[in-house]
């Protein structure tokens, strides 16, 4: 048995950026980072940031190109994934990623940083986005998070 399972909760480092497939399929790129901070030894604070790549597919990432922006908050579930290409000068390449099955979008727009939560995944109710659902998005910007009521 094995399992293959990440979560993370972060802030975009770019706009995402939303490419079609041949095929038609839509996939949604854009990076994550998740902040670690904690103090030393000799009572210096320290921060580490690590950054991870997420792509997202179907509607959802027509969803996330519309919703998210740089400095956005982002709460994702998915599986990691390692794959390979040669470049231009036919070096073999490898990229680990995060394949998004979920994302809840967290806080307001980017550029509004009060207190009020406006979670475009959630809606009404508490179920997070499925890649294998259609969706509902609210835009109510007067939700917040102590409407939750959990």
């Amino acid at each position: 048995m094995s399992v293959n399972k990440v979560i993370i909760l972060g802030r975009l480092g770019q706009d995402p950026e939303l490419k079609y497939t041949p095929g038609g399929a839509p996939v949604c790129n854009f990076s994550l980072a998740t902040t670690e901070a904690w103090t030393d030894k000799s009572g210096q604070k320290q921060e580490k940031t690590e950054w991870h790549r997420i792509v997202v597919w179907g509607k959802l990432a027509e969803l996330c190109n519309q919703y998210l922006a740089k400095g956005r908050q982002a709460f994702i579930e998915g599986r990691l994934q390692t794959r390979s290409w040669d470049d231009k000068d036919g070096n073999k390449r490898y990229t680990t990623e995060i394949n998004a099955s979920t994302v809840q979008f967290i806080g307001g727009q980017a550029s509004d940083r009060s207190e009020k939560n406006f979670d475009s995944s959630m809606g009404q109710g508490a179920a997070p986005m499925d890649m294998n659902q259609d969706y509902k998005v609210s835009t109510d910007a007067q939700f917040a998070s102590d409407d939750i009521p959990f």
